[in-house]
């Protein structure tokens, strides 16, 4: 509170400041209450908003709430076949049992002709315990020159690291695969394989591997940036205590990750250098347009998503129509195998003024007009997609590959060194590009340790 002046006491050049000073004031306080109005009725709007759930936004699946189900599951409707596991096609041993007495009257049945009845695998575990090869160079003099001389290691049994190719890939595909810390991974390899490695150790064996998987993903990078289709997308990532971001470029069976402390067009500059992709397959994200040389193709499962938002927020003008369409869109997209060229043509014209049309509807919501003028700023990036079989309509391939990370990230809080981030983004690459050449990981890891390149699926194309 403010105490009033005596105004008896104040002449008249006094009382005058003081009404200039109270008439700023109160136009100081009209300004601050019509901003405090314009932010409250901001808030209440907001407050009628529908909410953001996996299937109206890019919210994860894992944080959505799934309504409760029925207590009782209901009968099948139709009962099918039961399953069963298959027989291994390779077994390490095979017995064939031949019955020597009749189960019924014990009469020697040795001598029948018998045929196979019944067969099954009994699946085992072969004893646990580590191959170790103990290597004795032996030295003498040399009766010649009188100098001293060594033996000279075998190949592969060089002095150094005593930890082989094999076990170094499987610490490695354990820590960054399945998100094990190296506390439980050092246990773990004691517990189970018998082998006492610290770690400090397992650092080691890390940072030993770096050159390796470089290398690695040097080539899929390379193999990349010469077809003529990129896709993309992002994810945050925690080094040391700031907030990076993983990146995923890819297409058909080759993924490249990178991590950089930034979301922006300079990661993507870096990663093509002088070279533009003919088409490029991404979501919205600014940094993400333009490095096409003919087009990009927007990823139509967030627009879908956007359009069941405004839906909610009870657009009945636009966002029913888009959502249709752009699902019909994506339905076409996944019978193009089928589909000759002329049809597709057709198909596009037929989307292409269907979305004018819809485009000439007046949206009945904030959500809605939100996405008609988003809409109208993308929509020649939409169907792309029907103009080359390569292109995917939607960008999820890439939120597919960068899944991996973000479980890392939810149970490992991602790393300390930037060294180890860069490690990582490498070493997915490599198992990712595996993955999709119908490769294990552990053989790709193998492969790398190596210097081996990855094998190639006959089915990968550029």
């Amino acid at each position: 509170m403010i105490e009033a002046p005596d105004l008896k006491s104040l002449d008249g050049a006094a009382k005058d400041a003081l009404i200039l000073a109270l008439i700023e004031r109160i136009n100081a306080l009209i300004a601050e209450n019509a901003e405090l109005r314009e932010r409250v009725a901001w808030l209440e709007a907001k407050l009628g908003q529908p909410p953001k759930t996996p299937d109206n936004s890019s919210l994860p699946p894992s944080q959505g709430h799934k309504a409760s189900g029925e207590a009782a599951r209901k009968p099948k409707g139709k009962p099918h076949r039961g399953s069963h596991r298959e027989l291994h096609p390779d077994p390490t041993r095979t017995f064939d049992v031949r019955a020597k007495h009749c189960p019924h009257c014990a009469a020697d049945v040795s001598t029948v002709v018998q045929t196979a009845a019944e067969r099954y695998d009994r699946i085992e575990l072969p004893e646990i315990k580590p191959d170790v090869t103990r290597v004795v160079l032996h030295s003498g003099v040399c009766p010649c020159c009188a100098r001293r001389f060594k033996a000279v290691p075998p190949a592969g049994l060089e002095p150094g690291s005593p930890f082989g190719p094999n076990l170094r890939a499987f610490a490695i595909y354990l820590r960054f695969s399945h998100a094990i810390s190296f506390e439980r991974l050092s246990r773990l390899m004691s517990d189970l394989l018998g082998v006492e490695i610290s770690e400090g150790a397992l650092v080691n064996i890390l940072e030993a591997s770096r050159s390796a998987f470089a290398r690695q993903t040097s080539l899929i990078r390379a193999r990349l940036l010469a077809g003529t289709i990129l896709e993309s997308d992002e994810t945050s990532m925690r080094v040391g205590k700031r907030t990076w971001w993983a990146w995923v470029f890819h297409h058909a069976a080759d993924c490249c990750f990178v991590i950089r402390p930034s979301r922006g067009k300079d990661v993507v500059a870096e990663f093509l250098g002088e070279v533009r992709p003919d088409y490029w397959v991404s979501d919205r994200l600014a940094a993400q347009l333009g490095w096409a040389a003919k087009d990009n193709q927007i990823c139509l499962a967030h627009l879908i998503r956007d359009a069941q938002y405004a839906i909610d927020d009870g657009d009945s003008g636009f966002a029913p129509g888009l959502r249709k369409l752009l699902k019909r869109a994506c339905a076409i997209g996944a019978r193009r195998a089928t589909l000759a060229d002329a049809t597709l043509r057709a198909y596009a014209y037929q989307l292409d003024a269907k979305l004018d049309a819809l485009l000439r509807l007046t949206a009945t919501s904030t959500a809605g007009k939100k996405l008609q003028d988003a809409i109208r700023g993308c929509r020649r990036y939409l169907f792309v997609f029907l103009a080359s079989r390569a292109i995917p309509p939607t960008n999820n391939g890439s939120e597919q590959a960068l899944r991996p990370c973000v479980i890392f990230r939810k149970v490992t809080n991602c790393f300390r060194s930037e060294w180890g981030a860069k490690l990582y983004a490498d070493i997915r690459s490599v198992i990712e590009t595996a993955r999709r050449r119908a490769v294990g990981p552990l053989d790709a890891i193998i492969s790398t340790l190596k210097g081996w390149p990855l094998a190639k699926s006959p089915s990968a194309t550029g």
